[in-house]
């Protein structure tokens, strides 16, 4: 537990009013007196919050959200969304703090800027290494994981299953007579282990369970990517391709404007399937695997917020089943 206000109160032989002096008007406190109160918070670990409210309850009302994208996307978006339902009713504020590269990784461990001045870290979509975890638990903070790859260290999250949606997309394909099967994703670095990867993985391994050949077709960071899938398709294996399982809705939606754009047809010429069931992507008929990052977060959140308080009955991994949505973007190949 983290030490309070009170805890350096008694422990010092001083008042709670004489601690918040120490630390807000040290200038008012005799030297004696400050030595001796800091020497004991030091002891205890107490850390003081930008927060007023940290004086008498030990909390800073802040959150931390460590979430491994610079952009808000859409999933960004609804987790944010999910987070703030939660965190504002309760009083509490949402601090988000990118990780998208291993250096600002490393600053931000190194720098933690965490102690004292929030109750709580929430973590999407990336793992945390042991040294990481020791940093935070150090500070006595609950961490909740959301669609976190590995439970390591967490203590508590709720994700979806990654590999079992791409692997659950996979078997769909082969119903409808697909042989082989192209994945299509844009590139990010595997060391910061974003949990998406998975779904890469369990296309992989579906598609080997299944006896299915299938390519990767990788689309470098800031490439078109009609151009970028296009051009592997007309260059490499993935044009023996009769169905493109697409990492996010938000690549296959522009693919299949483009590629209706220019006179072809989806799903007579070739079968697209997405993941995520965003933003347009009922709209364009677009097939894809569902999830729900609103309903992720706000769940996260209410672990958050009960973890904090003591409650660690809220110290679960749950994982929460994904849903094949068919509309009209894939069908049976017309072509073997």
């Amino acid at each position: 537990m983290k030490a309070s206000i009170s805890d350096v109160a008694q422990a010092a032989g001083v008042s709670t009013a004489t601690v918040s002096r120490v630390f807000s008007h040290p200038d008012r406190v005799s030297n004696k007196t400050r030595t001796k109160v800091l020497a004991v918070a030091e002891s205890l670990d107490f850390y003081i919050s930008r927060s007023a409210g940290v004086l008498k309850s030990g909390q800073a009302k802040r959150i931390a959200f460590l979430v491994g994208s610079s952009k808000i996307d859409w999933f960004t978006g609804r987790i944010i969304e999910g987070l703030n339902n939660v965190f504002r009713t309760a009083h509490y504020d949402l601090i988000i703090f990118p990780i998208t590269t291993l250096e600002e990784r490393k600053e931000f461990f190194d720098t933690l800027p965490l102690r004292g001045n929030v109750d709580a870290v929430v973590v999407s979509s990336f793992g945390i290494s042991s040294d990481e975890v020791t940093r935070l638990q150090d500070a006595h903070l609950p961490i909740v994981g959301i669609n976190v790859a590995d439970t390591l260290g967490y203590t508590a999250s709720v994700s979806i299953d990654d590999y079992e949606g791409t692997s659950i997309g996979v078997r769909y394909l082969k119903q409808l007579g697909h042989t082989h099967l192209t994945y299509c994703f844009e590139e990010f670095e595997r060391e910061l282990h974003f949990s998406s990867w998975s779904r890469v993985d369990g296309f992989k391994e579906a598609c080997k369970r299944e006896n299915l050949s299938f390519s990767l077709v990788t689309i470098p960071n800031g490439d078109d990517v009609f151009d970028a899938v296009y051009s592997q398709i007309m260059t490499t294996d993935a044009g023996r391709s009769t169905a493109l399982f697409f990492h996010q809705d938000s690549l296959a939606i522009p693919f299949i404007f483009k590629y209706r754009e220019l006179g072809m047809s989806i799903p007579s010429d070739i079968s697209v399937l997405g993941y995520d069931n965003s933003t347009f992507s009922g709209e364009v008929g677009l097939s894809t695997i569902k999830q729900k990052p609103l309903d992720l977060a706000m769940e996260a959140a209410h672990k958050a917020l009960r973890l904090i308080e003591g409650d660690n009955s809220a110290a679960t991994h749950d994982t929460v089943p994904v849903q094949l949505l068919v509309r009209n973007t894939t069908a049976s190949p017309t072509v073997q």
